[in-house]
């Protein structure tokens, strides 16, 4: 358990905080591409790490990230005009360009715009997001080229849904690999929600021991479980610092980004890639019933907010719960943001009771506060050097008399970068 001190430093990123200042060392999701789909299109607001921010595409194309709040009066240049490489005030016609300098100032006889200057953010477009920086310009790091950005567009996913509670709480419940095969299990053959099926490994093998190896970009881990028939179902993640986690799910790896949009609100990236030689079928590119195909399960239109939410208790079926699914809640990781937004928008860690099941969560929460401790000193955190562009998640049933780390720790670390891959398939059944 944490004391509270040590959770409110965990927990709250905004402007001037200590975890706030780690986060601002990295590349962060900001919006996806589709949200400015063209040129002097609607600008669009963006709420990140506690600061109200709007994103536009200027007439060049390139993108612009800056205060909401106009430096004249105040208005918010969410309403402006998106014009001639420029976003322009409504109120007294101020136009700022994508670095945050005022161009221009209609309404004064003499022109100060010079001296003007809204804080802007450098952004970078891969893998169909736009990701801020929002750092020291000198301590800019290297572009975010995780290995998903980096295949052709059939060959990956991405999405993401407003959750309604603490970016921390959200990010542990991804990185527990001991809750999956409870939680997500459905009940019987062919049940009428998606799950993970009672005859997979997931589900059949023994409560998992969990491994933690702490690498330079955060830590991967593995949960090994063993299986009735013998040997052992072993399963190898990633996890890169500050909040993103790889996840195996063969022939692809799978993974979130949990980025605080303000201490009691995360946007979750969802995000996958094959990297067998076929592109993505259309049930995989929706998701495959995790709940956040747009539409039918996220409100693209009201800010990517959940079909299925806290103020409808996740629209959760009690019949279902008894028949179907573990949780009568439909969508895989609906069921994951209901559980955490169930412990309220910041959960008090000083009540919890941690076993050995939880031994991931542990070893991420004492990265977080080493990289505090690291950034008030003035260094560097895990995670920012370019280390993790190519890693993989893999898991593989090992039979009995074989080490399960042969099978799987080499194919996490394939040499070569991303094309679409054809390498061989993540998760493997030995005989």
């Amino acid at each position: 358990m944490l004391t509270t001190e040590q959770n409110e430093l965990l927990t709250r990123t905004g402007p001037g905080t200590p975890m706030g200042d780690v986060m601002r060392r990295y590349w962060m999701p900001a919006l996806l591409s589709l949200e400015l789909p063209e040129p002097d299109g609607a600008p669009v607001r963006v709420r990140l790490l506690g600061e109200h921010l709007v994103a536009f595409r200027d007439t060049s194309g390139r993108v612009g990230l800056l205060d909401e709040v106009c430096p004249h009066r105040g208005t918010s240049l969410w309403l402006g005009r998106n014009e001639e490489n420029g976003l322009r005030c409504v109120y007294h016609g101020w136009k700022y360009d994508v670095s945050g300098r005022c161009v221009d100032q209609m309404n004064e006889p003499v022109d100060f715009s010079h001296k003007i200057q809204v804080r802007a953010y450098p952004t970078e477009e891969l893998g169909g997001i736009i990701w801020a920086y929002m750092g020291p310009a000198e301590l800019k790091p290297p572009s975010p080229r995780f290995a998903w950005t980096q295949v052709d567009e059939p060959y990956r996913y991405l999405s993401k849904v407003w959750e309604e509670c603490n970016w921390l709480q959200a990010l542990e419940g991804g990185i527990d690999t001991s809750h999956a095969p409870i939680m997500h299990r459905m009940l019987k053959k062919n049940a009428s929600q998606p799950g993970i099926d009672l005859d997979s490994p997931f589900v059949r093998g023994s409560a998992p021991t969990l491994e933690v190896e702490v690498t330079d970009y955060g830590y991967r881990y593995f949960g090994i479980r063993k299986m009735p028939e013998g040997g052992h179902y072993a399963r190898g993640y990633h996890f890169v610092m500050p909040f993103t986690q790889l996840r195996p799910s063969a022939p692809m790896v799978d993974g979130h980004f949990w980025v605080p949009m303000d201490d009691e609100n995360v946007m979750v990236y969802n995000w996958g890639y094959t990297y067998g030689d076929e592109p993505l079928t259309p049930e995989e590119s929706t998701e495959r019933g995790a709940g956040n195909n747009f539409g039918t399960d996220v409100d693209v239109d009201h800010g990517f907010k959940a079909v299925r939410n806290m103020g409808n208790d996740w629209l959760i079926d009690r019949g279902l719960q008894k028949t179907d699914t573990f949780t009568g809640i439909q969508g895989i990781n609906t069921q994951d943001r209901a559980t955490q937004e169930s412990m309220g928008r910041i959960v008090d860690r000083s009540k919890e009771h941690l076993g050995p099941a939880d031994r991931a969560i542990i070893v991420c929460r004492k990265l977080l506060a080493d990289a505090v401790s690291t950034v008030a000193d003035g260094g560097e955190p895990p995670g920012v050097a370019p280390t993790y562009y190519t890693i993989r998640a893999i898991d593989a049933v090992v039979p009995a008399g074989r080490e399960w780390r042969d099978e799987i720790l080499d194919a996490m670390y394939p040499s070569e970068p991303a094309s679409y891959f054809s390498h061989e398939a993540g998760s493997l059944s030995l005989d």
